[in-house]
């Protein structure tokens, strides 16, 4: 389904972690390894999801900075398009034929900007927010000397306490100047509530996003009062997709980690109280690492450390096993409790991240494993494009 990466004078152990075809076995560790049949399950479920309510769907590749990875989702996932943060990481989407992309963010450096403007050239479709009437002159400017036109949403601030405006006449304000702005297209509004997406308690969080589309609400009543109803109403997140798919205001979502999923997701529950991995997403992502040291009693030392992963969402769990625990780690190691002395020198585990985004912008590749062998080997194309 996706074109094949070019694997020829690429040395396992130095340039990759392994190389389609080999044995699961074989593979080098720590490594990032993908359960291709769990990804490719949980991203048809939400392509099903959207479809069945007639949203859109524009996922997140800040989440894995794949090309292979948007493809797929693109394919047989749904998804018309997709969302970045920074726009290097929409060059290196867009480089690699992803041709509808939405930066998430506000870009304001005027090299940035006038990078953006080049984008369309290409022949992408971009969109971009803006939350500040000064911005409005800037992308203007930079879309006129290049001739194209720039897509743009106006952020609303619907809880996360970030980005994006604070009232309806703020966003009204906005929107009018985009209307009027040489080069300039308003398309709609940005309405992303982050800071409530790993609340553990389903009602917890459905209470932070029953005041995000109050706030959602009242902006889009007051742009349509102002003769500039959104074409656009975007957000929404692995954690919430639900309220703003059935909000009735919001018609597109930007969910990134329902593929992969990762420990701190996992601890979230649903309206029934049970763990969202254990049901609803499945664990497609994981660290693959060995034991390298049984040296103490009741414990085992592996080869992830802080090198290979964020902790700032909280440890890895290990995979599929209830009688080990990943305690701590430092820079090249990871120590497990094995109570039990059962584990022995090169055993490999699946660590399950506890934040996959970060965690995967410091690898260079996926390894995609299916039926116990290598069926893929895909780069992290975005990695490190943080400008």
């Amino acid at each position: 389904m996706n074109s094949p990466t070019d694997t020829s004078g690429l040395e396992v152990g130095y340039d990759v972690p392994a190389l389609p075809g080999m044995e699961e076995a074989a593979i080098q560790t720590p490594c990032l390894v993908l359960d291709l049949d769990a990804l490719e399950r949980n991203i048809r479920k939400m392509g099903a999801y959207v479809r069945e309510r007639g949203m859109g769907l524009r996922v997140h590749g800040k989440m894995h900075k794949s090309v292979d990875i948007a493809r797929l989702q693109l394919q047989i996932g749904g998804a018309q398009g997709i969302c970045c943060q920074k726009v290097s990481e929409a060059e290196a989407f867009a480089r690699g034929g992803i041709d509808d992309i939405l930066l998430s963010n506000e870009v304001r450096d005027p090299a940035k900007i006038d990078r953006l403007a080049r984008l369309i050239l290409s022949g992408t479709r971009v969109i971009v927010c803006v939350d500040d009437l000064a911005n409005v002159g800037e992308l203007s400017a930079a879309a006129t000397r290049h001739g194209v036109t720039i897509e743009c949403l106006v952020e609303i601030d619907c809880g996360a306490n970030r980005c994006g405006v604070a009232t309806p006449a703020e966003a009204v304000a906005i929107a009018q100047a985009i209307d009027l702005a040489p080069g300039l297209s308003f398309g709609g509004i940005q309405a992303y509530q982050g800071a409530m997406q790993h609340i553990e308690a389903y009602s917890g969080r459905k209470a932070k996003l029953d005041e995000a589309i109050a706030i959602v609400k009242a902006t889009v009543a007051a742009l349509e009062a102002a003769g500039l109803a959104p074409a656009l109403v975007t957000g929404g997140g692995t954690g919430s997709y639900y309220f703003e798919s059935g909000s009735g205001v919001y018609n597109e979502l930007q969910c990134g980690s329902y593929a992969f999923m990762d420990a701190a997701y996992g601890r979230i529950r649903d309206e029934n109280g049970a763990r969202i991995d254990e049901g609803e997403w499945e664990n497609a992502l994981f660290i693959l690492t060995s034991i390298m040291s049984t040296a103490r009693p009741g414990m085992a030392v592996c080869d992830a450390g802080l090198k290979v992963q964020s902790v700032d969402s909280g440890l890895p769990t290990v995979y599929g096993r209830d009688d080990i625990v990943y305690a701590q780690c430092s820079d090249e190691h990871g120590t497990i409790a094995d109570p039990n002395n059962t584990l022995k020198i090169n055993d490999k585990l699946r660590l399950v991240p506890g934040h996959c985004d970060p965690t995967c912008n410091i690898h260079d590749w996926y390894v995609g494993v299916r039926n116990g062998r290598v069926d893929a080997l895909w780069p992290v194309s975005a990695r490190g494009k943080a400008y």
